[in-house]
């Protein structure tokens, strides 16, 4: 009979414990764990590279994103350019300040801060031939870059600058003198 009233227990006590943790769930999730904070709402950001003198867009071309938003830096993030030459990014906060920097091979880099505040932004970006360095000895306004884009390698002249060394002067051969001949060194 005892061990009959044994194995009635061993049934009734895991019902009883399946029975209480429902309600001692509710408790430990009411203490533990962080609340749900929704992401920022995002903007969409397109910005199109063309050539300045024919309108034409530059594919393949570099266009890094800066954003500040309420004067925390976000980061930086880098999107190349299709053959449209359109370059979109859905990740900037509504609200924030983005430097837009586009680099594309030939051309002078640009950049520009916008503050976003819309859900859409068009950003157009036209890029110029590389211009002369500003001087305040002379003007350069408009004047364009006499180097080439690309790497540039330093003007060496074509021509030696130092003549080729001359060879050493050969000995002259003399014949031997005969004994009978005057001599005027003294002899040892």
């Amino acid at each position: 009979m005892q061990l009959r009233r044994i194995s009635q227990f061993a049934l009734l006590l895991p019902m009883a414990l399946v029975a209480c943790l429902p309600a001692m769930a509710q408790d430990t999730t009411a203490r533990r764990g962080r609340k749900y904070k929704a992401p920022p709402t995002t903007s969409h950001i397109e910005v199109t590279v063309v050539k300045k003198f024919n309108g034409k867009p530059i594919s393949n071309a570099a266009v890094v994103f800066s954003s500040a938003l309420d004067g925390k830096d976000e980061g930086n993030l880098e999107v190349k350019t299709d053959p449209d030459g359109k370059a979109v990014i859905d990740v900037i906060p509504t609200g924030s300040t983005v430097r837009v920097q586009v680099i594309a091979t030939g051309f002078a880099t640009f950049a520009d801060e916008y503050l976003v505040n819309e859900p859409n932004r068009q950003i157009a970006v036209s890029m110029l031939r590389p211009q002369e360095q500003v001087s305040s000895y002379q003007n350069n306004e408009g004047k364009t870059a006499d180097r080439k884009p690309g790497v540039q390698e330093p003007i060496r002249p074509t021509t030696p600058t130092t003549k080729p060394a001359t060879p050493p002067p050969t000995p002259q051969t003399t014949s031997p003198q005969s004994p009978d001949a005057s001599d005027t060194t003294p002899k040892q």
